[in-house]
């Protein structure tokens, strides 16, 4: 099975990832997207921590700009709107159904959690739960695999600027 896209996360990098979480980066085994500075604005998690719990969010949004702009739009009902179109859609809901499969494959490739056998993250799907693990998804795979998270990026007007 091949790797999903990432980087072997540096020292450096887990360092940044702390900061910009403001806790200790759990788990991380990849880098998944950065900035245009060369910041982490995405990171692969381990399908399992280290204590045993099973990890299913494998893309996990951690730059703050990101975080914030994504945060944005779940405040203001941008959830609600994209729950709406999945279930009006039947395009959108066939490729967000094609995310669902492509991120659980990307995660496996790293490990099999059978307590997390078949569960993606965001909702994936049949709803929309967490904008920032579907953001985090189009970050690190591209646009074209995952729409909500596509359509959300663009959204956000988040660009990957400082």
């Amino acid at each position: 099975m091949p790797r999903p896209p990432f980087e072997p996360p540096t020292q450096a990098d887990i360092n940044t990832v702390t900061e910009q979480l403001g806790r200790p980066a759990r788990n991380v085994v990849g880098i998944s997207a950065r900035t245009q500075d060369g910041e982490p604005s995405v990171v692969s998690t381990a399908p399992r921590l280290d204590d045993g719990t099973p990890f299913p969010t494998f893309y996990y949004l951690c730059h703050p700009d990101a975080v914030a702009a994504v945060s944005s739009l779940e405040a203001n009902g941008f959830m609600a709107e994209m729950n709406d179109l999945l279930r009006e859609d039947d395009e959108i809901r066939a490729q967000y159904q094609r995310a669902h499969e492509s991120y659980i494959a990307d995660r496996e490739s790293i490990a099999v959690v059978e307590e997390i056998a078949g569960i993606s993250a965001g909702g994936m799907p049949d709803r929309v739960k967490c904008l920032h693990a579907l953001v985090g998804h189009s970050l690190a795979v591209g646009p074209g695999t995952n729409p909500i998270g596509d359509i959300a990026l663009q959204q956000s007007g988040w660009s990957g600027n400082k």
